[in-house]
């Protein structure tokens, strides 16, 4: 059997058994999902449901990756996964512990997310220096010492853009699971085999996870689960120096971020709303859209941003 199929199979089945065990135990310890009430309608029957089952895909993934092929950059990106995790798992602890939809304040948060970020980011630019990839002209330009900050900023935005997006079953699960093929394939074109592994461990863990969260789905990931995919989507790109491809290749959490950003703007300027709903998967179930049309049609775009990442790559690659 093929290397890299063995990883997303090895994966998928690891998460799969953890799953089955991981499930029915958050259910009878009550770990349940505190749904917010300005949240629609229809997601108030979701309330109770197992959360915080991230933990049962961040285990096997980051365990076959890092025996896969362990190397530094390898470390720093599962290090960054399994700090955001841990982050989430915080926030997610919280919620549980006092019975709330709200966790850790913002600032908090952000601050704990720096400090995941920086010491990854420094190994990461004693490997391979402090360029980054740009679409034009020469094609890489090197932040010298701002590289740091602004791989802070790429790590917590890419983890908080993936928690906006995990809002209903499956979404999240599955739009990143294909945005990490696509830096699996990425990460082969440049000759980086272990951090192939470790994109193509994370997609088959994606797929482990949806057998349990596809809807209706029977557990969320919560924040630790949120906050780790973003932190392995923001590794891996600082790790390939394609920071700025990130944007294309995870073009669906940029929407709905944008989403977000432009519903909040609108109205405090303009007083009124640009979507029934934001994030925007919200605003297609108010107008009406069932939660398997809506996650299909934002895979389908994922996979079609995931394409337009690697094409531009192909286009203009170191």
């Amino acid at each position: 059997m093929r290397h890299d199929l063995l990883i997303v199979l090895t994966s998928f089945v690891a998460t799969v058994a953890l799953g089955m065990v991981a499930v029915p135990f958050l259910r009878v310890h009550g770990v349940g999902q505190h749904v917010r009430e300005d949240g629609p309608a229809r997601h108030l029957v979701k309330s109770g449901i197992p959360t915080m089952g991230g933990i049962f895909f961040i285990v096997p993934w980051l365990l076959v990756a890092l025996s896969a092929g362990r190397s530094p950059a390898v470390a720093a990106v599962a290090f960054v996964t399994a700090g955001s995790g841990a982050v989430g798992f915080l926030d997610d602890f919280r919620k549980w512990r006092y019975g709330r939809s709200l966790g850790l304040r913002a600032r908090t948060k952000l601050l704990l997310q720096v400090l995941v970020a920086v010491p990854a980011l420094m190994v990461l630019a004693g490997q391979a220096g402090t360029q980054i990839w740009v679409p034009f002209g020469t094609r890489s330009l090197d932040l010298g010492i701002w590289f740091v900050l602004f791989g802070v900023l790429v790590i917590v935005g890419a983890t908080n853009a993936v928690n906006l997006t995990d809002g209903i079953d499956g979404l999240a699960a599955g739009t990143t699971g294909i945005a990490l093929l696509a830096y699996g394939a990425l990460a082969w074109s440049l000759g980086h085999t272990d951090l192939q592994d470790f994109a193509l461990a994370g997609a088959g863990a994606m797929a482990g996870f949806l057998v349990f969260n596809f809807h209706p789905a029977r557990v969320f990931m919560g924040d630790v689960g949120s906050l780790a995919l973003g932190g392995a989507l923001a590794g891996l790109a600082i790790a390939t120096r394609t920071e700025l491809l990130l944007v294309v290749v995870g073009g669906v959490f940029v929407v709905e971020t944008l989403s977000v950003i432009l519903q909040v703007f609108s109205f405090r300027v303009f007083g009124r709303r640009l979507f029934r709903m934001s994030p925007l998967h919200h605003h297609f179930e108010l107008v009406g859209w069932g939660e398997v049309p809506i996650v299909l049609m934002f895979y389908a775009a994922a996979a079609v941003a995931a394409w337009a990442g690697l094409w531009l790559w192909q286009l203009t690659g170191f």
